[in-house]
């Protein structure tokens, strides 16, 4: 995913500074150039030989250091570089770079360097309070600089509070949201629907279905990276939600039908793969229905088809896009539906296909529209939500259209 790109993590002096070990590595594994300073502070948490097994590469700390090949290195690594993050960030570090002080290898680099660079402040909660440093931190994001809030919890010095580094997945995400993928929808506003909905019976009983979410939340993940603004209409998961989302949860088929139509006006593309039941019970019981002998028949209504009214409201200018979850007569059925809910594409598979289904991470996905049909192989399902974005650019282009 991060092939042929350089990230540059700064380490400074903080006892989060060993999280950073396992963000190289995963960075690495995901095949990104990984390249490590240190201030001579943050060598006293962690040796420059973990980051230097990790990597592959020689971390920096000091600036006239001669054992590496002739260059202004600060210089050569800043031009390379993609994306910086500075994690930890101390106080010191922050008001360094934010008064234009570079007397270390970290605050050179990062001086020189004109891509992304993000800052995640790590330090005791008083300190991070000081009016001071919150200064710095603005006059940093005045200059465009990121600033990733940190966390609040217990401390090293075990004060709790604000302060905390993040943990290095959520680092990780801030790291591929900005050179992960070409940002070919920004601008774009889309609407993603994902899991299941819960039809109550009573207060302890309800109705739903085996949909984990897992594809509806890749397919927000992928839109949110690729730059564009996106809200996750989203039934109830086991899922943590991606970040730089605007997730709306939602629990019945109505309250989806409330979220999604309340917002159509506002999106250039509308993705619904939400497992949206189709039928209710005609009444819900105050009490809790009591087991009996014999059978117990629950009479059933049809709820409201948020894809019906959708296609039947649509402009020219959007994007409508559903999912057909089948078990015989896949592509026949789909196409069926593709036509009656008056779609420009749907996303078809079948749940008895190994590999594809509910709750697993790879899908086999078929992408039919009123003109062709794509099948797409065995794929994860976030490069599954990546081609469905590809297919929909690419059938938008095609037809000139501007979304």
């Amino acid at each position: 995913m991060l092939k042929g790109k350089t990230v540059v993590l700064a380490v400074s002096g903080s006892i989060a500074a060993y999280k950073i070990a396992s963000l190289a590595s995963a960075l690495g594994k995901l095949h990104a150039d990984v390249q490590v300073l240190m201030t001579q502070n943050a060598t006293n948490f962690i040796n420059p030989i973990t980051f230097e097994t990790l990597t592959g590469n020689k971390c920096l700390v000091d600036t006239f250091d001669r054992n590496f090949q002739y260059s202004v290195e600060h210089v050569a690594l800043a031009k390379r570089a993609d994306v910086v993050l500075v994690a930890p960030a101390s106080a010191n570090v922050i008001g360094k770079i934010a008064n234009g002080i570079a007397d270390d290898m970290l605050t050179t680099t990062v001086m020189a360097c004109k891509c992304k660079k993000i800052i995640s402040p790590a330090m005791n909660t008083q300190m991070f309070e000081n009016p001071i440093v919150q200064d710095n931190l603005k006059k940093l994001e005045h200059y465009g600089y990121e600033v990733i809030q940190p966390a609040v919890g217990l401390l090293a010095c075990k004060d709790v509070g604000a302060g905390k580094m993040p943990e290095p997945e959520t680092l990780l995400e801030y790291i591929l949201r900005e050179v992960a993928y070409e940002k070919d929808l920004k601008g774009k506003k889309i609407l993603v629907t994902a899991g299941p909905t819960q039809e109550p019976i009573d207060p302890v009983r309800y109705l739903t279905n085996h949909s984990s979410g897992k594809m509806g939340y890749a397919i927000a993940k992928v839109c949110s990276m690729r730059g564009a603004d996106v809200t996750l209409v989203s039934g109830k998961t086991a899922i943590k939600p991606p970040l730089f989302v605007n997730v709306v949860p939602v629990t019945t088929a109505r309250d989806m039908y409330e979220a999604v139509t309340s917002r159509f006006d506002q999106q250039d593309i509308v993705i619904k793969a939400a497992a949206v039941a189709d039928y209710r019970p005609k009444t819900i019981s105050d009490q809790k229905v009591k087991k009996a002998d014999g059978e117990l028949s629950i009479e059933m209504e049809r709820t409201d088809d948020i894809l019906k009214y959708l296609g039947e409201h649509k402009r020219e200018d959007q994007f409508l896009c559903g999912f057909s979850m089948e078990t015989e007569h896949m592509l026949e059925n789909s196409r069926k539906k593709l036509e009656k809910k008056n779609l420009d594409m749907i996303v078809a598979n079948n749940v008895k296909v190994e590999g594809a289904g509910f709750a697993g991470d790879t899908n086999i996905v078929t992408l039919i529209t009123k003109d062709d049909e794509t099948q797409l192989p065995l794929l994860s399902k976030e490069e599954t939500a990546v081609e469905i974005m590809n297919k929909i650019l690419e059938i938008t282009a095609e037809k000139g259209r501007t979304l």
